[in-house]
């Protein structure tokens, strides 16, 4: 219908918290990419960053699910909306946060996604949407290897302080090359021998953040704690899952439970044995077949 009031008020209350700026501006572009919200607000409020960051959003995504070749001239208009917002609001690391994704899939170009990195991460050095963005322009199936993509996760996750989800980033990682390699298999790579066996990974997330994590979650809370309550789960650290099962609640996610199998059936059967474990009850063996 073209009303653009509530998310100016949203993004307006939102102010500097960059975590859930970005989160919000997503949500809107998936809401308005087949909407005309963001225009209507645009010529309203030709000056406004709010504005202006909500188009570029938008418009990036539309380019996005076009692709590479169809989505040329989307994205070339998303870039220069990106650039407007970056003058209109210079703080704001959100569309350099865009541009990452713009350059991922239209121009993977190593040097200009450098340059763009160094602008997000100068206005917000631990931004999880920029660090994620190049997690996957780095995936075997985009622009770089696996060896690099873990390299790059590992490399950011120890660096990072305690307390920030940038510590689940090899768990991306490693779910991703599982992913991959499932993929490659026709399905033949089983779940029985996987890499979340003795995996060191999932102590590093306890320890750099899960026992450190802020009262208040982060917007992609839910996302971040998926991938932890999956690792413990397929570790058979079952007990210790229920508390991450708990805290996630009916917030469920595709990633990383579809990589494995159909992802609604993986999640609650893992939920399940996570607290019959917390009860002091073995969780239930599989069915046969």
């Amino acid at each position: 219908m073209g009303r653009w009031e509530g998310p100016r008020d949203l993004l307006a209350a939102t102010g500097h918290d960059w975590d859930r700026r970005i989160f919000r501006l997503q949500v809107l572009a998936r809401a308005g990419v087949n909407l005309r919200f963001a225009e209507t607000w645009t010529r309203a409020e030709p000056g406004s960053p709010d504005a202006l960051a909500v188009l570029a959003h938008v418009q990036a995504l539309r380019s996005l699910v076009a692709g590479r070749e169809a989505g040329r001239e989307l994205m070339e208009q998303a870039w220069e909306t990106c650039l407007a917002t970056a003058e209109a609001a210079p703080a704001d690391p959100s569309p350099w946060v865009v541009l990452l994704a713009l350059v991922r899939v239209h121009a993977p170009d190593r040097e200009l996604l450098g340059r763009i990195w160094n602008e997000a991460t100068a206005r917000d050095p631990y931004n999880r949407e920029a660090h994620h963005e190049v997690l996957t322009f780095l995936f075997d199936r985009n622009h770089g290897s696996g060896g690099e993509m873990f390299h790059w996760a590992l490399e950011r996750a120890q660096t990072a302080p305690a307390g920030l989800p940038l510590a689940v980033l090899p768990l991306v990682a490693l779910a991703e090359s599982y992913r991959q390699r499932r993929a490659e298999s026709g399905g033949a790579y089983g779940l029985t021998v996987h890499p979340w066996n003795d995996c060191p990974h999932i102590d590093r997330v306890l320890d750099g953040w899960w026992r450190h994590r802020s009262p208040r979650p982060h917007a992609h809370f839910a996302d971040d704690a998926n991938y932890l309550a999956h690792a413990l789960g397929f570790a058979g650290r079952h007990a210790e899952a229920h508390e991450v099962f708990t805290a996630i609640g009916p917030y469920a996610c595709d990633a990383p439970w579809s990589y494995c199998g159909e992802p609604r059936e993986l999640f609650l059967r893992y939920r399940g044995w996570a607290a019959r474990a917390a009860a002091g009850r073995p969780p239930r063996p599989p069915r046969p077949g």
